[in-house]
């Protein structure tokens, strides 16, 4: 095939890969309402999106395309969507860039399936990452990544040795876990997600997208119980992170402690005493707030007598050092009453009512 067909074949695969990547542009406003349940609040309860985590968003466009490489080779290769085989070469540039971002065709998000199986190139499968999560932006996309088998194909890669494949890895799941029936799927990788949390050094991009996920995927009550033995990792993790990801631990435990069946895993969780000295002026204000609303969710729930003497016995569980009377945070939230936030203020008040 000569040089005459391969340069046309490059500049329409370009020109189709630009406008995919281009696709997280911008996030439609999301909410996940579990059918049939009337006690979920959901409006408040914490989701997530990666377009917030202000990672670099590069277009696959300005890939330099090597003769001879895989972005090549696609440029001219079959896409197979359903019982419909198309060529990519046979759409023409302006038709491809007249199309919305959220109707992307499933021969489009196939390419993009098979160039992220077939590229050993770290880099190359980073980049091909952040165009199908910024793709999963529209719920059109989330749909067609799962139908494709896309959502196993991407988690595929969250063992990956390369640091930033497994944070885009992430980033696309998180987006692709904004839809109820992709979660259904991908709540079998819960346990894998959380062993990269606690394998993965504090405070790393690793460790705030993979809360983002867990976010997302205990926004409802479906899929809580998968994390109910999580909460020491979580605890652990709130003491010793940045304001950033100790936010990011908060909306998940929010998320959980909002969930009354929950409870109970909860506080016998095991809890590091230095748990209370966050409730501090001198704690970043919008984690103050969160802690309270945890503390809040907490106090809802009313142990039998029982129940509570035999948690009294665990000194180190998070009833003991939150809830019980014996707890060093009831000396402590009188002083956060002069918190020059007002909103600070009223949680407090509210607490010691």
């Amino acid at each position: 095939m000569g040089d005459d067909g391969v340069v046309p074949r490059l500049g329409n695969m370009k020109a189709l890969l630009g406008l995919i990547a281009g696709a997280g542009a911008s996030y439609g406003l999301y909410k996940l309402v579990r059918s049939g349940s009337k006690k979920s609040e959901i409006s408040k309860r914490s989701i997530d999106r990666s377009s917030e985590s202000g990672f670099e968003s590069k277009p696959l466009s300005n890939m330099a395309i090597r003769p001879g490489s895989l972005l090549a080779k696609v440029s001219d290769m079959n896409i197979i969507s359903g019982t419909e085989t198309t060529r990519v070469t046979d759409t023409p540039p302006s038709d491809v860039l007249s199309k919305s971002p959220g109707s992307l065709e499933p021969r489009h998000i196939g390419m993009l399936l098979y160039l992220l199986q077939n590229t050993p190139n770290p880099s190359e499968r980073r980049q091909v990452l952040l165009t199908l999560g910024n793709a999963a932006a529209f719920t059109v996309n989330q749909d067609l990544v799962r139908e494709s088998g896309g959502l196993h194909v991407i988690a595929g890669f969250l063992p990956d040795p390369s640091p930033d494949v497994r944070v885009q890895t992430l980033n696309a799941l998180n987006n692709l876990s904004m839809n109820v029936r992709n979660q259904e799927q991908l709540k079998i990788y819960v346990p894998q997600v959380l062993e990269l949390i606690e394998m993965s050094p504090v405070n790393s991009e690793i460790q705030l997208a993979a809360l983002r996920l867990l976010t997302n995927l205990s926004v409802t009550d479906i899929h809580q119980h998968l994390m109910k033995n999580a909460t020491k990792l979580f605890l652990s993790l709130l003491v010793v992170s940045n304001e950033i990801l100790q936010i990011q631990v908060l909306k998940v435990l929010v998320n959980l402690s909002s969930n009354p069946d929950m409870m109970d895993d909860i506080v016998q969780a095991q809890a590091p005493a230095s748990l209370v000295l966050l409730f501090d002026c001198c704690t970043n204000t919008p984690v103050l707030l969160r802690l309270f609303t945890f503390i809040g969710n907490l106090r809802a729930w009313r142990p039998s007598a029982q129940v509570a003497e035999a948690l009294r016995r665990r000194s180190d569980s998070l009833y003991c050092v939150l809830l019980d009377e014996s707890s060093q945070l009831h000396s402590r939230l009188p002083a956060l009453l002069s918190h020059p936030d007002s909103e600070v203020k009223a949680q407090v008040a509210k607490l010691l009512t």
